[in-house]
């Protein structure tokens, strides 16, 4: 098989609400705008996958429509698909998580929820995507936002998961998964981003990107909190935080190859 190239985007869309730092004060007709103006970002950058975290399918405080159809329709994406990890049900519905888009056709997807709350919970999204005959796996993650000791826990569960999924898999997965996602954490010796890394060089040889630069908050960033892993396999890899304040993230892109 030939060399491909590939453009992932990691972006944390804070349930489209862009800069306003509460929730549910943002009427369905800025959201609506706010995430056009990101739609239309993505026609720009021209990403082949985008992951995405915080946002909403159909959620009260946040518009009450699907964010993640709007989306794929405005930045004319074939496929998508949703990983919800917040449900409630009533006057007050809630329903956010995860969600991966593609160029490629995704293969095969499953969500995984921490924990059993209906609100405030955080997880990660499998997929597997079809790349011009290349099965790439892809995990967009989101960790918890204050404790250090959930963000452990959580990646306990997902280092528990990856290894039950890599038996399952055996041979045909030839290329290590790609992860991504805000990890709520900067790169530091003592949390999760340096912990996560150390967990998947148990895989392959992993590059964590963007190697310099802040992500949070966006106006003003002072913290990395996105990152995107990416296997040995991928090289001549660009990297870029894009400066934009469509969140109170930045997003993280990487361009590289692989394949032979």
């Amino acid at each position: 098989m030939s060399t491909t190239r590939l453009r992932l985007i990691t972006f944390n869309i804070a349930h489209g609400r862009g800069l306003t730092p509460i929730q549910g004060v943002t009427s369905a007709r800025k959201i609506r705008a706010n995430l056009l103006k990101i739609a239309h970002l993505m026609q720009e950058l021209k990403p082949d996958v985008v992951a995405l975290q915080e946002i909403d399918q159909c959620s009260r405080w946040a518009g009450n429509f699907d964010h993640l159809e709007f989306l794929r329709h405005h930045m004319r994406f074939p496929h998508a698909v949703f990983g919800i990890t917040n449900r409630r049900e009533g006057l007050l519905n809630l329903c956010y998580g995860n969600a991966v888009l593609s160029r490629h056709p995704i293969l095969e997807s499953e969500s995984i929820v921490f924990g059993q709350r209906r609100i405030g919970e955080k997880g990660f999204l499998y997929v597997e995507l079809d790349v011009h005959g290349h099965h790439v796996p892809l995990i967009n993650l989101h960790l918890h936002y204050r404790s250090r000791e959930h963000r452990f826990r959580q990646l306990d569960q997902l280092m528990d998961w990856l290894m039950l999924k890599h038996r399952a898999h055996g041979p045909r997965w030839r290329m290590p998964p790609l992860v991504c996602g805000d990890f709520n954490t900067p790169r530091t010796n003592t949390d999760a981003t340096a912990s996560l890394h150390r967990h998947l060089d148990k895989y392959a040889v992993y590059a964590v990107h963007p190697q310099h630069g802040h992500t949070f908050p966006s106006p003003w960033p002072q913290r990395a909190l996105d990152f995107i892993f990416l296997p040995a396999a991928c090289h001549h890899v660009r990297e870029e935080i894009v400066p934009v304040m469509l969140s109170d993230h930045r997003p993280v892109q990487v361009d590289f190859t692989f394949g032979h």
